[in-house]
This record gives structure tokens, sequence and C-alpha cells, in this order.
């Protein structure tokens, strides 16, 4: 695994899930890490036991990656309490699977404005930081959804479908301002997302870890080399 040492990561939607698993590897590897969601005491908590865990400098800042004004706050108060940003991982995000005759426009908004603008938004703040060292990173937690539709995925498939080509595109517009962008496309991971019931046992499903040691292999690349997306399935699905 890279060191990171002297980096500073932030990792959107880290309390919990994928964010969480990857916000422990980054710390695991001597980054300093910035953990964020919407509720401030789960955020509070998790920076608190996460440098507890790892030992280096943790902390939590609350943001609702909805808003733009929060996601640009949440980017300058890291860089203003940590003194720079090599790492941005855009994690934070949510399903509402329904039919669209039963989807709401508040639901297709909220779905629209978490998993693609939240992206955009923090992507767009943390931007001038990331590329001061020639080395910057934006790492995109996407989801097989991003290329394959299913039946009542209206609101998630479109936001998925926009998260690819928007990651694609922003990977072109920065590649020679020293930020490599890539897109780490998920199927079914063992967390509670959607309202699913986690397994507290390894079953077929992928576990939240190996989304992480994704974005840890992608951080140990040379400058000259860059993936731009990776696919992860369950190696043995459930049948039927």
């Amino acid at each position: 695994m890279p060191d990171l040492t002297g980096k500073v990561a932030l990792v959107t939607g880290s309390t919990k899930g994928i964010g969480l698993a990857i916000a422990e590897r980054l710390a695991a590897a001597g980054a300093s890490v910035v953990v964020s969601a919407r509720t401030a005491p789960d955020v509070e908590a998790t920076a608190v036991r996460l440098a507890a865990a790892e030992g280096g400098t943790v902390l939590g800042i609350p943001c609702d990656v909805a808003d733009p004004w929060q996601c640009a706050h949440l980017v300058e108060e890291a860089v203003r309490r940590l003194g720079r940003l090599d790492i941005l991982v855009n994690n934070a995000g949510l399903g509402i699977l329904k039919p669209i005759g039963e989807l709401s426009v508040e639901e297709w908004r909220l779905q629209v404005d978490v998993n693609l603008g939240g992206v955009f938004y923090c992507s767009k703040a943390a931007l001038p930081h990331l590329s001061e060292h020639d080395d910057g990173w934006i790492i995109n937690i996407g989801s097989l959804a991003s290329r394959n539709a299913f039946a009542g995925g209206t609101g998630y498939n479109a936001s998925k479908f926009g998260l690819l080509g928007m990651t694609e595109a922003m990977m072109l517009d920065v590649r020679y301002a020293g930020v490599r962008v890539s897109l780490i496309m998920p199927g079914s991971v063992n967390t509670d997302f959607g309202g699913r019931v986690q397994q507290h046992e390894r079953d077929w499903r992928l576990e939240a870890d190996d989304c992480a040691l994704a974005v840890m292999q992608l951080l140990e690349f040379p400058a000259e080399a860059h993936v731009s997306r990776i696919e992860m399935r369950p190696s043995r699905p459930r049948k039927g």
C-alpha cells in the first residue's frame, strides 16, 4: 500500500459503509483524513474513533453535499485546518429505488443533487488546492448502475450514468493540471445502502473494504500511469 504520510485526504459520506472503509485505509497509510457526512454527532464520533484507532490526524466536518455552499465550506475548512488537500474521494450518495410512476419530483431531485451535484460542487471547490502539488487525486465512487440500467432505477441510474460521463470529462479537463480523476464502480456491496440488511459475516457480495482497497491501489500508481475506471463485481454472485 502507498505511504501517504504528509498527504491530506477528504472523504465525503464517510461515517459508515464504503466511505468509512476508505477513510480507515487512508488513515492507516499515514494520511491526515477529513471525514464528513450530514449528521454532525456521527461525524464527530467517527473522527474521534478513527483517530484513536490509527493514531493520526482525523478531522470531522459536517456537510450536506447537495448544498454548494456547504461543499465549498467543507473544502476551505479542511485546507485551513490541515494546510493542504491532496486527495478528494467523492463517496456520498443515496438511492431511492422506485418505478418512475412512484418516484416523486423531490426524490428525483434529491438523488441528482446528492449523487451528481455533490461531486461537482466538492470537486470544483477542491481543484485549486489539488493542483498545487502536481499530484492531486479525485476518486469518485460510482456503481455498476453507471452503465447497467435496472427497473426501479430511474433516478438512481440517471445520476450514476451522469457521474460516469462527468468523471471522464473531468479527467480530460484537469489531466495537465497535475490532477488524476478516476471512477470506481462496484456492484453489490454488503452495506445497508438502499435499505438492504447488512450481513455480519462475509457472503457472496463485495465488502466495503474491497472498494477501499481499490482506492489504495489507484493511489499506488506512478504519476505517469492513470487508471481512469475500475469496475468491481462479486466473483460468484448468487444465482437466480
